[in-house]
């Protein structure tokens, strides 16, 4: 999701996981930590499994809320270094 919704390479953007016509496994959240509560909120509205907040993106009330929703969750996490970590 992106506020202009344009594409990148080739792939459609959207402007809100809303608008997103097929079911969301994981939400990647690499807005600022102000900002990633209202996307976590749209994470649970669409009913999407997992939201992961990125490398300093902190909000514990937005976690509290995807895990009372029964979102798996990560915070402060970079999957880049995560995965390096256990190869």
């Amino acid at each position: 999701m992106h506020p202009k919704g344009e594409s990148v390479h080739g792939e459609v953007g959207y402007k809100a996981l809303s608008e997103i016509p097929i079911s969301v496994d994981v939400v990647d959240c690499f807005v600022n930590s102000q900002l990633v509560g209202s996307v976590v909120d749209e994470a649970i509205a669409i009913g999407a499994k997992a939201v992961w907040l990125q490398l300093d993106v902190i909000d514990e009330a937005a976690i509290t809320r995807a895990q009372a929703a029964g979102l798996l969750t990560v915070m402060d996490k970079c999957p880049a270094i995560e995965y390096r970590a256990r190869a």
